[in-house]
């Protein structure tokens, strides 16, 4: 196919594809999906070969936001039955970044609840930062507390933060369908303020909302200006008492093609696979390996994940290889210092960070006429955290 011969060419070359040609991997067939992934593959293994980074999420603080996202367990007004507590102390954030760590994470990523960390809340977030970094030597750090204030990341840079994460989500047009507590424009100043502090910028987006082909190009494209590092790419979990939980609009095709699309537009960039990838992808997880380079291990903030035993055998059984903390994940083009060039994108992680239960027996579900799982199975890929931090119970890692 001459359009994935081109966007392999302009990969290579870390040469932006036009909107048309992003549009156009969206709009491919099922029998080309094989091609498009083999294509966005190549571009993959030219900037990062078969690694694969591993990152650990620690909530923080969960639950009672008063922003209004309505993908987000979390939410304001959230009838989600999902776990609810206060910041935990940085001994014990500590304790379950470690089980990360053991588990082969390289980056642990500090998340809390709320529009935004008060200068207390930015204080104990240091404290935790420094317990976390004198435990785990080598561990890279990810703050996303929400929307920044002036001089915020700034204090979270000194504390030693390697990274802030604030995701755009969704397009600009389309930003105030999903939320009307802050705006489009918002999220994009705080990954700028992340940026000239001097932290890696994590910046991503959540497909699966209702949105259109052109909005999940917009998104992607509005990333690529803004250069982050990293670019979690999330499949929204349907939250039982959200307003989202009847949107159930992805096949692991579908996705699979958004996630090779992202690649192409991003090709030099830490694409990671976020959450929902067990409930969307599937059974299909070990290809999308072939088109990111990260993905969370375990448990999300809120949602039960894959067990950590299986991500580590699933990577293996592919034919990747976890990186190690001696491994600088990105090309040297792009690390500070590095030859300097146009094209690429940029690093972080933020709101639609939750994920899905791993469900037994799942392939021998009843289906859909279309081929997607039933109701009935729908609801059980769903499925809330309650173990790891805020319980009494080991963390999945």
């Amino acid at each position: 196919m001459e359009l994935l011969n081109t966007l392999v060419e302009k990969g290579l070359r870390r040469e932006l594809p036009t909107r048309e040609e992003a549009l156009a991997v969206l709009a491919t067939s099922d029998d080309d999906l094989l091609d498009v992934v083999a294509a966005a593959g190549k571009v993959r293994r030219k900037w990062f070969g078969r690694r694969v980074k591993l990152n650990y999420l620690v909530n923080l603080k969960s639950g009672l936001c008063p922003e209004d996202c309505s993908y987000c367990s979390q939410r304001l007004g959230s009838k989600a039955e999902i776990l609810k507590y206060t910041w935990l102390k940085p001994e014990e954030a500590s304790r379950a970044a470690a089980a990360g760590v053991a588990g082969g994470a390289k980056r642990v990523c500090l998340v809390a609840s709320g529009r935004g960390p008060t200068d207390r809340d930015v204080d104990r977030v240091s404290e935790t930062i420094s317990a976390i970094k004198e435990q785990n030597e080598g561990v890279e750090v990810c703050a996303c507390l929400g929307l920044l204030t002036d001089g915020q990341a700034g204090r979270l840079r000194e504390a030693g933060a390697d990274a802030y994460n604030h995701n755009l989500n969704t397009s600009e047009a389309t930003y105030g369908d999903i939320c009307t507590t802050h705006d489009f424009g918002d999220r994009v100043e705080t990954v700028r303020q992340a940026q000239a502090a001097g932290m890696s910028a994590c910046s991503g987006l959540i497909a699966g909302m209702g949105e259109s082909d052109a909005d999940l190009v917009d998104v992607v494209f509005a990333l690529r200006e803004l250069d982050p590092d990293s670019v979690p790419v999330n499949f929204l979990i349907p939250f039982e008492g959200t307003p989202l939980a009847k949107e159930w609009n992805l096949t692991p095709q579908r996705a699979l093609r958004i996630l090779a699309m992202t690649r192409f537009v991003c090709p030099d960039v830490e694409v990671r696979l976020a959450g929902g990838r067990e409930v969307h992808l599937r059974s299909m997880q070990p290809l999308a390996l072939h088109l990111v380079n990260s993905l969370f291990l375990g448990d999300y903030l809120t949602s039960e994940g894959q067990a950590g035993k299986d991500d580590l055998a699933m990577i293996a059984d592919a034919g990747f290889e976890v990186e190690g903390t001696g491994t600088t994940t990105l090309p040297e083009h792009r690390v500070p210092g590095g030859a300097c060039g146009d094209g690429g994108c940029g690093d972080a992680e933020a709101g639609g960070c939750h994920g899905a239960a791993e469900v037994p027996g799942q392939a021998d579900a009843a289906a859909s006429p279309d081929g997607s799982p039933s109701d009935e199975v729908r609801r059980g890929l769903v499925a809330v955290r309650r173990r790891g931090a805020g319980t009494e119970l080991p963390p999945n890692a």
